[in-house]
């Protein structure tokens, strides 16, 4: 994959089965964000070729894409809110694969499913600020916010890209157990690029290690230590 000259990822093939729950490391441009762009079909690969729950990710036009981008919810690193919206329209648009577009309209106005919206917000402590506008909470709330758009959602496939960035310890560790739940309860799959050694440990069963675009570890979780992670966010990208 590449961006004019830079090469973002290279000689990448990795497999990723049902019910997983995958962390990706690696310093900083070493190319997690954009593994999960390819995985959630918002950028098209330059070379080979990406497949998602039994389709391109990438091609997004019509009803098959709908329902493929349905299946799949993300964390984005910047969160993909609207702040000038309430938080409840916000979170439902974890639906909006799923609502046809009259439905979506409307619940513009009149806010559709809030109690399953109160109920999401409740998991990440945020039921009461269903109704604010969502450019006046903090960072982490935003965060959480992006969380429970994902639990209204009910994705197949969960692609978190530091999902955890803004949050104190207790937080974090309850927003990866959130998303670990999430796919695990559905049969699902959990990928997720974090910072945190602890976080990794304590949330994943597998970990892909990048550097340099390039995958360079590919281990289950359990045979790891926090010092052999910190080697991989140490290294140059």
């Amino acid at each position: 994959m590449r961006y004019g000259g830079t090469t973002a990822l290279a000689g990448v093939d990795l497999t990723v089965g049902p019910g997983e729950r995958v962390a990706l490391v690696g310093a900083s441009g070493a190319g997690k964000s954009t593994l999960l762009e390819l995985a959630n079909g918002s950028v098209t690969p330059t070379a080979g070729s990406v497949r998602v729950l039994d389709a391109d990710p990438s091609a997004r036009s019509g009803r098959a894409g709908r329902r493929l981008r349905a299946r799949i919810g993300t964390v984005h690193q910047h969160l993909e809110l609207v702040g000038s919206l309430r938080v409840v329209h916000n979170v439902n648009a974890g639906r909006l694969g799923t609502w046809p577009a009259a439905r979506a309209a409307w619940s513009l106005l009149r806010p559709q499913g809030v109690p399953d919206v109160v109920a999401a917000l409740e998991r990440v402590g945020l039921a009461d600020r269903a109704f604010e506008r969502t450019e006046r909470l903090s960072g982490g709330q935003r965060q959480r916010v992006a969380i429970a758009r994902l639990l209204v959602q009910q994705p197949d496939l969960v692609l978190a890209d530091e999902p955890a960035s803004a949050l104190d310890p207790a937080l974090a560790d309850r927003a990866l157990a959130l998303l670990g739940d999430l796919a695990r309860d559905r049969g699902g799959t959990l990928v997720a690029a974090l910072h945190d050694p602890g976080l990794v440990l304590r949330h994943c069963d597998r970990v892909v290690g990048l550097a340099d675009g390039r995958v360079v570890l590919d281990r289950p979780a359990a045979g790891l230590s926090p010092a052999d992670l910190a080697d991989l966010y140490e290294a140059p990208a």
